[in-house]
């Protein structure tokens, strides 16, 4: 890709961006949100024409980079897999991988598909990409590693042997369980070292210090470096993302008073979570750290009334929750920002504006009709307020990035003036200077007046953001972890179970 620019009105998206893509390695292409990420894998995929003056070239045939086509992007092998893979989830295995070939189900017009010949090749296809799934197996019964493996299976199958051409994949491993990342991971590096060319975006930085041969770092639109991915830190990641420290872009932890806790849970059992006790003190960042399926969301549910506990107490500030649900919990000022945000927290088929006077649409009406004005202008308050990047408060939700997607459904809670913030996994699926400011305006809360609780599979997140981290194993209590003793590698290790809460009485940095 030679000097490709990107013009959209008077915003520039891409600014004269040069990269190559070697045969065998993986390229990891970073940056935060509104960095030309998304816009160059557009141009590539032939979906969007750059603006005059660039060029692609692909084993040496080469196209003007304001004619690219999906139909030259087919020819020369550029496949993109993005992030919500395109599967058909009430159709099997076969017919996916049918619909994604060239010559789709390989039978002449108006005669009956040969169902034992699409069966034979379906499974040709999954033993060569090691997809250990059935050609008749229903999408949706797969979980989503198998369907992300699906979807790259899809688009390299007419490849044959052949490995040629390069493999784009936005955010591959954001919605996946570790242990299927692994296995995605240790799949793209076996098809690297057998020649695949393979760009990699993704906001998760361990993979990248972990796979990646080259890193290429975009920020506003521009080219920021390009280097060997060897010897580089996350904190290395993060400060070519962000253009700044580590240190500038996480707040600090604080001192808390751990005198008369906010909230006080004694004995609690809510599915998985089993006989659980703790505090959560005033002006406070509570991380919790476990692993996947520990009882984390369970417990967050617990708290804002979505799921009712079999036993147990839960006192906020001082008194008895009462068994009132969702609505009891948000009139005492919890609010909650759930995991699943397309599903759970963003109402996709709605404006930014409406989306962020969601949980307060009774201040908006007047004379039984809502005042669009003050609801617009308090929008746009919040909009600057926020950082939230967005054209207008009228832009639907589903066109911004998920950094500002987030940004939009955590200040839809923060303009409650919350007194406690629960939080599922905020950043998934976030770039590095969307998280920042993600925390930034958690930490501004808490200096308010206000408290949180952050659940998050990072466990480097949860060391630099919480002022303490519970971590929970197999639905209990492992680890209370506090000062010297509030590091990632004491988060991993009792989230299997083999740290235990003595570990906050060890306060020797060095032990």
């Amino acid at each position: 890709m030679a000097h490709l620019s990107k013009t959209y009105g008077a915003t520039r998206a891409l600014n004269d961006v040069s990269l190559e893509v070697g045969r065998g390695s993986i390229h990891a292409l970073l940056g935060g949100n509104g960095s030309g990420k998304s816009t160059l894998i557009k141009i590539l995929a032939g979906v969007e024409t750059a603006d005059h003056g660039g060029h692609v070239r692909v084993d040496g045939r080469s196209v003007a980079g304001h004619h690219t086509s999906p139909s030259f992007a087919r020819e020369v092998g550029i496949h993109v897999v993005h992030q919500n893979p395109a599967v058909f989830p009430h159709m099997s295995v076969a017919d996916n991988l049918a619909i994604g070939r060239t010559a789709g189900y390989d039978t002449a017009p108006f005669a009956p598909i040969h169902g034992r010949r699409v069966r034979q090749r379906t499974q040709a296809v999954l033993d060569r990409y090691g997809i250990e799934v059935r050609p008749e197996t229903p999408v949706a019964a797969l979980g989503p590693g198998a369907r992300a493996m699906l979807a790259i299976a899809r688009v390299l199958q007419d490849q044959g042997e052949d490995t040629r051409g390069v493999l784009i994949l936005d955010e591959p491993t954001a919605s996946l369980p570790s242990a299927e990342a692994d296995q995605l991971i240790s799949t793209l590096q076996r098809w690297a070292a057998e020649g695949q060319a393979i760009m990699y975006v993704t906001h998760r930085l361990d993979e990248v210090t972990r796979m990646a041969d080259t890193v290429t770092v975009l920020r506003d639109g521009s080219h920021v470096v390009t280097r060997p991915a060897a010897g580089m830190t996350e904190t290395d990641l993060v400060e070519l993302i962000v253009g700044r420290s580590v240190e500038d872009a996480f707040p600090p932890a604080h001192e808390v008073r751990t005198d008369n806790p906010l909230v006080e849970v004694r004995g609690l059992q809510s599915g998985r979570i089993q006989d659980l006790s703790f505090d959560v003190h005033h002006g406070e960042i509570l991380g919790v750290g476990g692993l996947l399926g520990s009882g984390r969301t369970t417990l967050l549910n617990t708290l804002f009334g979505a799921r009712r506990p079999s036993a147990g107490e839960v006192r906020f500030d001082g008194v008895t929750m009462p068994a009132s649900g969702v609505r009891g919990a948000m009139r005492l000022g919890i609010a909650m920002v759930p995991e699943d945000r397309p599903g759970e927290a963003a109402f996709s088929g709605m404006t930014v504006r409406e989306n962020l006077s969601a949980a307060s649409l009774r201040r908006y009406w007047r004379r039984g009709r809502l005042n669009h004005r003050v609801e617009s202008r308090e929008a746009q308050d919040s909009i600057a307020e926020f950082l939230i990047r967005v054209a207008s408060d009228a832009q639907p939700i589903h066109t911004l990035s998920g950094g500002n997607q987030q940004k939009v459904v955590l200040a839809r809670w923060l303009r409650r003036k919350p007194r406690l913030i629960l939080l599922d996994e905020p950043t998934q699926g976030v770039d590095a200077g969307a998280r920042a400011e993600i925390y930034r305006m958690v930490r501004a809360a808490v200096d308010a007046g206000a408290s949180a609780i952050v659940v998050s599979s990072d466990p480097e997140e949860l060391a630099r953001v919480a002022d303490r981290v519970l971590v929970i194993a197999h639905g209990r209590l492992s680890a209370e972890l506090t000062g010297p003793s509030l590091t990632a590698h004491r988060i991993v290790e009792a989230s299997f179970g083999t740290a235990s809460t003595q570990l906050a009485e060890r306060d020797d940095p060095n032990d």
